[in-house]
């Protein structure tokens, strides 16, 4: 074999060499594609001091944005920090209702507009350090029959999964934003206590990390407000407290033209919900119920009794919320997988 003959083979043999080790390797100029974090990550920030505890027209925003922004909001505590890990009963006994539900916000979304619809996406909840639950007398489902105090202080800094209610009990903790709600058509301030048609103090453990929430707008930009965190409650809230506490969320604005709805409506992956509210269960059932036929009749070609029909055979009915008079909330849910929808 020729030395010149040996050289071109040993050159082949290296050209082979580079050309796998390029094939197989990322190219310096190429770029992958996003991770879900990076495409969630925040282009806002509002603190847990930017906050107001009432729902009305006249409050101003204390940000504005374009369809589709991506926000980070600290929330705090329903008692606006007058509770901590060394409160006792004695806290309990002085606590103060006139800051209670500082609500972050609120948000102005340009080109929002009566009669639109805005979309809340909650894609990550954070729990904060510490909570609390307690029975305040004469503010529960059934004060008249259970009268008494109790605040219990929850530690969350070493476990922010679980909680131990007692030696025997553990309870996972799922967290959500009690009240979420846009401002309503008034310039009056009104309590964030009850419910109503703007949203507000929902206290549904179904509106949680991955939900969807759709609200209608009422005044130009929609003025969008969040807080009230939980870190685990039972539909209902029957003794009037969750595990309240400081939350860190991150959530999508969306502007939808061309929808209206009534009242807020939500979905997950598994189901698409309305609420309804109301001075009784009765009400607020019956408006969840009529506000589903109407969806049903909307969005999937349904004729009112054929809407009103599965209403009855695959509706759920859920009681959100009690406690939060004058009004109670009652959803409907309808499973996606009934509808055909993937």
């Amino acid at each position: 074999m020729s030395l010149k003959f040996t050289f071109q083979i040993l050159c082949y043999i290296l050209l082979c060499t580079l050309l796998y080790q390029c094939n197989n390797q990322m190219p310096v100029n190429s770029v992958s594609a996003p991770s879900e974090d990076e495409e969630r990550k925040p282009e806002y920030t509002l603190t847990k001091d930017q906050t107001h505890n009432k729902f009305s027209s006249t409050i101003a925003p204390i940000l504005t944005v374009k369809s589709g922004a991506i926000i980070e909001a600290y929330t705090e505590d329903a008692s606006d920090e007058q509770f901590n890990l060394s409160s006792t009963i004695e806290d309990l006994k002085n606590l103060n209702f006139e800051p209670i539900h500082p609500l972050t916000g609120p948000v102005f979304v340009e080109d929002a507009k009566p009669g639109d619809v805005l979309k809340i996406t909650l894609h990550d909840i954070e729990v904060g350090d510490w909570g609390w639950n307690a029975i305040v007398p004469g503010f529960s489902f059934v004060a008249d029959s259970i009268k008494g105090e109790y605040l219990r202080i929850y530690d969350l800094k070493e476990n922010k999964d679980k909680v131990h209610f007692n030696d025997s009990i553990q309870l996972k903790l799922s967290p959500f934003p009690g009240v979420m709600g846009v401002a309503p058509e008034t310039t009056e301030l009104l309590s964030t206590i009850p419910p109503r048609a703007n949203g507000g103090n929902m206290d549904d453990p179904n509106m949680t990390e991955g939900t969807s929430v759709y609200f209608p707008v009422f005044v130009e930009g929609g003025l969008f407000s969040i807080g009230d965190g939980h870190a685990v409650q039972g539909l209902g809230e029957v003794c009037g407290t969750a595990i309240e506490v400081p939350l860190r969320i991150i959530y999508e604005i969306e502007l939808i033209k061309n929808k209206t709805i009534k009242e807020p409506q939500y979905e997950t992956e598994e189901y698409y919900a309305t609420t309804g509210y109301g001075t009784t269960l009765d009400i607020a059932a019956k408006k969840a119920t009529l506000y589903m036929v109407d969806y049903l009749m909307r969005e999937h070609q349904m004729g009112e009794n054929e809407a009103y029909a599965l209403c009855s055979l695959a509706g759920d009915l859920k009681i959100a919320e009690t406690v939060d008079l004058p009004h109670m909330l009652v959803t409907m849910h309808m499973s996606k997988k009934v509808l055909g929808i993937k």
